[in-house]
């Protein structure tokens, strides 16, 4: 038999105008409640499909810093041709420390354990990963072709995420492009544009000194060093500047290339 209180609480409720308050809460908390349990519903069952394409887009972004893509290609057998591997960043060495296929960078630059916190920090990231992955492109002969190596730093908005593409002899450059950034349409965007992504191909990261050269400047100093900044965006501009010289200094990738130019690594 039905709780009298129950019952009358519920009869006077249902007794009340439509429009009433009490009515009106009733029915927002209930479509707030359903619609939560539709959201949690598709945000669980959509995350595998939401894994596999951010792993698709990063491949993507990959092969095209590294020439390789074009529309319609297989992604996954092209980027067969890449050998993924972990580094530790503290020792310039390859390392099996972590599971390269579970191992993800942005979560353990913001570990403790996990990271290094910079003293000196002109990429403004705040923590390195102790260990990060890079990917080594192999000839037929299972010689090297290429090295992507991953690169972010803080532009005008945004951090920006990238890779940038080096010959076997690691310090030509083929290809920088970002795949996540949130910099100014236009203006600090244009880091997208095809027209600037291709000033970087046949650069140089150090002269004959081993002197770390690039730079992303609005003067040339030296030619085969040189980036023209992005018109009207001097704060990304001066962004990418940093990072790269960052990541290619002696705090980011100089050891681990310099080991793998000797076999060190």
């Amino acid at each position: 038999m039905p709780d009298r209180k129950t019952s009358t609480l519920w009869g006077r409720l249902i007794a009340l105008p439509v429009d009433s308050t009490p009515k009106t809460i009733l029915v927002a908390v209930t479509l707030c409640l359903f619609c939560s349990m539709i959201v949690a519903f598709a945000a669980v069952n959509l995350r595998p499909i939401q894994m596999y394409n951010k792993a698709l887009d990063k491949k993507v972004n990959i092969l095209q810093v590294a020439g390789l893509y074009d529309e319609g290609v297989d992604v996954g057998a092209v980027f067969a041709s890449f050998e993924p591997r972990i580094v530790d960043m503290r020792t310039g060495k390859f390392t099996d420390a972590v599971d390269i296929a579970t191992f993800d960078e942005r979560a353990a630059a913001k570990d403790p354990s996990m990271s290094t916190e910079l003293m000196d920090d002109p990429a403004s990231i705040g923590r390195k990963p102790n260990f990060t992955t890079v990917y080594l492109l192999k000839n037929t002969d299972g010689s090297l072709d290429k090295i992507i190596l991953p690169i972010y730093g803080y532009g005008l908005w945004s951090t920006l995420y990238g890779f940038i593409a080096l010959e076997e002899n690691g310090n030509d450059i083929f290809g920088l492009q970002f795949y996540d950034h949130a910099e100014t349409p236009g203006l600090g965007a244009e880091v997208d544009n095809p027209r600037w992504k291709a000033q970087w191909q046949g650069k140089k990261l150090r002269d004959d000194n081993g002197n770390l050269m690039i730079q992303v400047a609005k003067v040339a100093k030296a030619r085969e060093h040189h980036i023209d900044a992005l018109a009207g965006a001097t704060l990304t501009s001066d962004g990418v500047d940093n990072l790269v010289k960052f990541w290619m200094g002696k705090s980011g990738f100089e050891l681990f290339i310099s080991n793998l130019k000797s076999g060190a690594a």
